[in-house]
């Protein structure tokens, strides 16, 4: 048992950053024993991977059983070994999305952010909440706050409007039910039947709008980003203060912007408009038009779109 102990406190062998105030040993451990299944050629055992790390056996099987119980790793029963489970492959494909999304969103929502003069974002769902993994900032002293990674409610912003309409029906229904969703303003769609009915109709129309849903005096509309297969997999969304996108621009100017530049890296994404099975049918992706209206920098609001 000294033994085991003296080995679980050993320092970490190369590689390794080391221990201090600002790191967890047992998360530490938990991602050296991750790292040691990528260089493997199959499966390890408790002894191999004891020898591996300079851990204790018993401390290594409580890691396995840790990572076992989340998915993250399989235990193969009859040989008693463990091998990488689905959930790592489904965070290694979320981050290659995630990439792919960036190189093909990054010169569009630049040409977007031009052409508006309004923050651009890119968001995509997470659960009941939509997290924003692009931004670009307006130009005006008077424009939204925030940052990439921030996450908002779906329910009350244009990106999550569109992201969750566009759900399959039986993620959608088992993401609805049960839903209470809360109030921001009191512009925010809360009752169950009304957020249904909007969803259905941003479906169709293909693109949601958010005037003051999020917060007041913010307003923004958005447009999906597609894959190749068709699947809804982003939204992208301008958004700015209300005296400059109230619901007549809104739909007038932006609107035509949003879904012009959602297509554009829906084909940088090889999305075409005949592999679409929503009927709609839209056109290969035009240049995005500078937006007409002379706006007034004022001062910085905070908000989410």
């Amino acid at each position: 048992m000294t033994r085991a102990r003296a080995r679980d406190g050993a320092a970490p062998r190369d590689g390794a950053a080391p221990r201090d105030g600002a790191t967890l040993s047992s998360v530490q451990n938990a991602a050296r024993l991750l790292k040691e299944f990528g260089t493997a050629e199959g499966s390890l055992g408790v002894t191999e991977l004891a020898r591996r790390l300079g851990l204790g056996k018993s401390t290594v099987h409580r890691l396995l059983a840790t990572l076992t119980a989340e998915r993250i790793l399989e235990h193969d029963a009859a040989t008693g070994t463990y091998r990488l489970g689905l959930m790592m492959w489904e965070l290694g494909a979320r981050v290659s999305v995630h990439r792919v999304l960036h190189d093909a969103a990054t010169s569009v929502i630049e040409e977007l952010r031009n052409a508006t003069k309004e923050t651009v974002q890119v968001a995509v769902l997470d659960g009941r909440e939509v997290v924003y993994v692009e931004r670009l900032e307006s130009p005006h002293t008077l424009r939204m706050f925030g940052r990439v990674g921030h996450r908002m409610p779906a329910h009350c912003t244009s990106t999550g409007k569109v992201l969750v309409a566009h759900l399959p029906e039986r993620r959608l229904a088992a993401l609805l039910e049960g839903w209470r969703p809360e109030p921001k303003t009191d512009a925010t769609i809360c009752d169950p039947a009304l957020l249904r009915a909007e969803l259905e109709r941003v479906r169709a129309q293909g693109w949601a709008e958010n005037i003051g849903e999020s917060e007041l005096g913010v307003a923004s509309v958005a447009a999906p980003v597609r894959n190749a297969r068709g699947e809804v997999i982003a939204a992208v969304s301008v958004a700015g203060p209300t005296m400059r996108v109230n619901g007549d621009t809104l739909r007038r100017y932006f609107r035509a912007s949003v879904i012009q530049a959602a297509d554009a890296i829906s084909d940088q994404l090889g999305w075409r408009p005949d592999r679409d099975r929503s009927g709609r049918g839209r056109g290969r992706a035009a240049s995005i038009q500078p937006v007409a209206g002379e706006r007034r920098p004022e001062r910085r609001v905070r908000g989410a779109s």
